[in-house]
């Protein structure tokens, strides 16, 4: 047994060190500047230091190279706001801003990618579909959270909770994704305590004492 796992775990490590290689290649380069939409397979594969038909074996296409790299940086925008609509949100608005700025964080991080993900997912429909799948997920976790709130009495009865939630992630993301391309930072604040306290009032109603 031990001498059939062992040559498979060699493969699978070799596998996942290629795909690391190609996806951290990836990343420099566009960390250099180069669009990703600019970036030919030929040069990715170079840098990774794989073969052109190496890098196809782990990614069929470029799109599927883009919504892996999507993974993490999508991850990692959502995260926090995530927690708070999980949260008991007892500390109000503060709690959202928190939420906000981490979100602002992220995306600065992850702008490359992040960016070329809105621009690909405009025509490639396998991104678009990647794409939707990740803010149908945010979606779903507003959702269950207001449809909560509205069994515990603790919002609008007659708010309408599928499109609220739909509104509020759209309203945060793409907010957030139009202020990190035109705001290197100093704005950053003011757009968290403004998503905050818009959300907070669109959720409750009410700005806490």
């Amino acid at each position: 047994m031990a001498s059939t796992t062992q040559p498979r775990r060699k493969v699978r490590e070799r596998r996942e060190d290629v795909r690391n290689r190609v996806l951290r290649a990836a990343t420099e380069m566009m960390a250099d500047g180069t669009p990703y939409t600019e970036l030919p397979v030929q040069r990715i594969a170079a840098r990774a230091d794989v073969a052109r038909s190496t890098f196809y074996l782990h990614f069929p296409d470029k799109s599927r190279l883009l919504i892996a790299l999507a993974e993490q940086a999508v991850e990692a925008l959502f995260r926090e706001a995530v927690g708070w609509w999980r949260a008991d949100h007892a500390d109000g608005p503060d709690g959202v801003a928190h939420a906000m700025r981490q979100m602002i964080a992220a995306y600065r991080e992850h702008r490359r990618v992040l960016g070329a993900l809105a621009e690909v997912a405009g025509y490639d429909p396998d991104v678009a579909a990647f794409w939707r799948d990740r803010m149908r997920g945010f979606a779903e976790v507003v959702r269950d959270r207001l449809d909560a709130e509205r069994r515990a009495g603790t919002v609008d009865p007659a708010m309408d909770v599928p499109t609220t939630a739909q509104v509020l992630i759209w309203m945060v993301e793409r907010t957030i994704s139009a202020h990190c391309r035109h705001d290197e930072g100093p704005g950053d604040e003011r757009i968290a305590r403004t998503l905050a306290r818009s959300i907070w009032l669109t959720v409750y109603g009410v700005q806490p004492p």
